[in-house]
């Protein structure tokens, strides 16, 4: 096996712990997946094309994670290591990534439910005042989703102040189990950080949840028009855009309500719709991998 290449004081270790090196094909997979999720994650925009990306990138992340736990090299060094502290914090994190990934699940559930009752009220045209309250339980549903939202975000950070607080146990152990208890840390930190991108993103308040919303649909609009210039993805604020089309629906006069301004909202709102779907998609597939993670590990430790 390739001698490590952390530190060259290292070698008089003798090697009874044995974990693939930082050098091995696998380890660099995984590392490499990380470079290109911080990458991205520092360089995208917050639109739900690059949620979409990032969830896909953390798919193929935790697929490299898979296959370097099912190395026997791996598998036999980690078997040793079922009584020291880290496991027990690595565990406990993928216990923590899957009840927030399970949250987020729960909150996209929620909000495409609320879509579609709203496109049933639409379709079925039943008249001002209908659609009018149909608009308000809408809202409603948006304001206390936020609420359950930010709370969530409240957990994650107090995770992430947890999660970085504990770091002691690692003094003195092999550099190879260092490295690669890193590269576990690493990526729940970058599962995290994507979560708590997505959550934010769908917390963004409705339009027309204040008095004043008339000034922020205008903002809104503005904003909208700068990000255009800019190349910006034509779904960066899909929620704010069907705030914005509701608004128009229920301010415009009955005989105008059969026309283009319900084909528009149906229209946008069907695309939100997909849009969530996508993200529902995305976060079941991150699920799945986070529980076939945490049994491989489970079952390493076991063994």
């Amino acid at each position: 096996m390739a001698a490590s290449p952390f530190n060259l004081k290292t070698r008089y270790h003798a090697r009874s712990i044995s974990f693939p090196s930082r050098s091995h094909p696998l380890t660099a997979r995984v590392e490499e997946q990380l470079c290109r999720m911080k990458a991205s994650e520092s360089s995208s925009s917050s639109s739900l094309s690059s949620i979409c990306h990032n969830l896909g990138g953390l798919k193929d992340l935790y697929d490299c994670v898979d296959d370097l736990l099912q190395l026997p090299l791996t598998q036999q060094s980690l078997a040793r290591q079922q009584h020291e502290s880290w496991t027990t914090g690595v565990l406990d994190g993928s216990l923590r990534l899957l009840d927030v990934c399970g949250t987020t699940r729960d909150v996209l559930l929620q909000m495409k439910e609320s879509l579609q009752h709203l496109q049933s009220s639409i379709r079925r045209k039943r008249g001002d005042s209908g659609i009018a309250n149909d608009v308000s339980t809408y809202t409603l549903s948006r304001k206390k989703l936020i609420k359950a939202i930010h709370k969530s975000l409240g957990d994650l950070k107090r995770t992430e102040n947890k999660h970085t607080s504990s770091s002691s146990s690692l003094l003195g152990k092999d550099h190879d189990l260092v490295a690669m208890v890193s590269v576990l840390r690493e990526v729940e930190e970058i599962t995290l950080s994507t979560l708590k991108s997505l959550l934010s993103f769908l917390s963004r308040p409705a339009a027309l949840s204040r008095s004043k919303g008339w000034s922020l649909v205008s903002k809104l609009m503005y904003n909208r028009r700068e990000v255009a210039k800019e190349g910006e993805d034509a779904d960066w604020c899909d929620m704010e855009e069907v705030d914005i089309a509701l608004s128009n629906l229920i301010r415009q006069k009955p005989s105008n309500k059969d026309g283009e301004i319900v084909q528009k909202v149906r229209k946008q709102l069907e695309t939100l719709e997909l849009s969530i779907q996508d993200l529902e998609d995305g976060l079941g597939y991150i699920f799945g991998s986070l529980v076939k993670t945490r049994v491989s590990f489970l079952n390493v430790l076991n063994h």
